[in-house]
């Protein structure tokens, strides 16, 4: 069957090359993207809301432009969605759960959508969140389940939950999630997506804290990429933020030397929680074995997380959640996700020394980490050791006990503030993405995007993704 995508799910590149030459036009494009958004919104519940007024008025401003052959940006015309998280000025930011229903509407932009209006791109709607954005799910207090354009059954990851599914469901190229310990590259594994979650700092985010990220969910690199050139832009509201960089975000692609020469790590095992899936470890093999036939000098390394790390790493992020459930009226905590209270609750009672102590193991991981991927150019393996798991499990456990053995893989990579991507690389017997994990050294972004890059050019054709919007049934629709 000919892959043929329909103009609402095609890459924004393409889209840029057709309004520059007048073949499509930011209008038509925004209708179509819309119409399928209201469409899918029902089976796919990855909205928090849309903006069809304010969308189409941009739109419209965005075709008086090219047709001028002014446009703003490089991303002028092209849809865009911001997750809940981010402040869209219209929009209010619940965080995903039914304890903040009445949360205040935004009277201002974040940075993410701020340099997204600036360089013409077009907002048209606000995709949702699990609880706190504390789970690698679909699942919401206030929302309810989102589910996987893949399979309903399936979930869509988290906590750039609503993200998405709709950027795998050909809801418009591009998409704004977030990451504290996987939430950009979880939804991109189970997904098929494409993902970076850039060095801490690149993208400003507002407020900052330890580990976050804000970033792109997409279908391709070159979309990732030309996304990452608006977003990287700075602002000031982040005190954390790098400031002007001098990136070419044009610049990720090998050349014809390729990846030989490239020394490459790799780990097939996280080191803590919960062991690999032979399926998925099986994928990331074949793709560590393509990178050694394209000439990089691959070896295999130790992982850098440990048990302690993880359980230190759990029970600080379980009292950093116990202060926002603390706060709550009684009320309102009993709208709070049963799953996330208990998890949270398991923090009471935890003195500040013992806060303090998992602090330091955070940063010991830091330490781990840098010092165990210093020696090599990029760093291979899973993004998670399990495919996707029931859309109704908040977590790939579903035990708040455990809950977070699942991000042995991407956690350490927030809190040592490196670069880290994710790329689909295969799938299971029953059809589940498996995403490629790759880490490059700190503010080393375009390494690891140009790996990422090369391996999606060159993986095999079962590897590739063959979009829900590809295929007959109601999503193609």
């Amino acid at each position: 069957m000919t892959e043929i995508a329909p103009i609402e799910s095609l890459p924004a590149t393409e889209l840029v090359a057709r309004y520059r030459s007048g073949d499509l036009s930011p209008v038509e494009v925004t209708v179509a993207v819309l119409e399928r958004a209201e469409r899918l919104q029902p089976e796919l519940n990855c909205f928090w809301g849309l903006d069809r007024v304010g969308a189409l008025a941009a739109a419209a401003a965005s075709e008086h432009r090219w047709a001028a052959g002014t446009p703003l940006g490089t991303i002028d015309g092209v849809p865009t969605s911001i997750k809940e998280n981010v402040a869209v000025r219209g929009f209010s930011q619940p965080s995903g759960t039914a304890a903040k229903f009445d949360a205040p509407v935004a009277t201002m932009d974040g940075p993410s959508a701020a340099r997204i209006r600036e360089a013409g791109g077009v907002i048209f709607g606000v995709t949702v969140m699990p609880d706190y954005g504390m789970l690698s799910s679909g699942v919401s207090s206030l929302h309810g389940v989102t589910r996987s354009p893949w399979n309903p059954a399936w979930t869509v990851g988290g906590s750039s939950a609503g993200a998405g599914a709709a950027a795998a469901a050909g809801i418009g190229p591009l998409h704004v999630g977030s990451d504290i310990g996987g939430s950009l590259r979880l939804p991109a594994t189970w997904l098929g997506l494409v993902t970076l979650k850039p060095s801490f700092g690149r993208v400003a985010v507002d407020p900052p804290y330890m580990g976050r990220v804000a970033g792109p969910l997409t279908r391709t690199v070159d979309d990732a990429a030309l996304f990452l050139g608006v977003l990287t832009r700075p602002d000031s509201r982040d005190y954390t933020g790098l400031g002007e960089q001098n990136l070419d975000w044009t610049d990720v692609h090998c050349g014809e030397s390729g990846v030989a020469g490239l020394k490459v790590g790799f780990h097939l095992a996280g080191g803590a929680g919960l062991a690999t899936d032979p399926e998925v470890a099986a994928s990331v093999l074949r793709a560590v074995e393509l990178f050694a036939a394209g000439g990089a000098i691959v070896e295999e390394i130790a992982p850098p997380m440990t048990e302690k790390y993880l359980a230190d790493l759990d029970l600080f992020l379980r009292v950093r959640s116990l202060a926002d459930y603390e706060v709550l009226e009684p009320a309102r905590q009993a709208m709070v996700l049963d799953f996330i209270r208990d998890w949270v609750l398991a923090g009471s009672g935890v003195s500040g020394t013992e806060v303090l102590r998992c602090y330091q193991s955070i940063q010991d991981l830091r330490k781990a980490t840098v010092a165990t991927t210093a020696p090599y150019d990029v760093v291979l393996s899973p993004v998670s050791p399990v495919a996707a798991f029931p859309a109704e499990w908040p977590m790939p456990t579903n035990d708040p006990a455990t809950s977070l053995d699942h991000i042995a893989f991407t956690a350490p990579y927030n809190f040592s503030e490196q670069p880290a991507s994710s790329v689909n690389c295969g799938f299971t017997a029953d059809g589940r993405p498996i995403g490629l994990h790759i880490a490059g050294r700190r503010f080393e972004d375009l390494t690891v995007m140009r790996a990422t890059h090369w391996y999606e050019q060159a993986r095999p054709a079962q590897a590739e993704p063959v979009w829900p919007f590809h295929t007959v049934g109601q999503l193609a629709r």
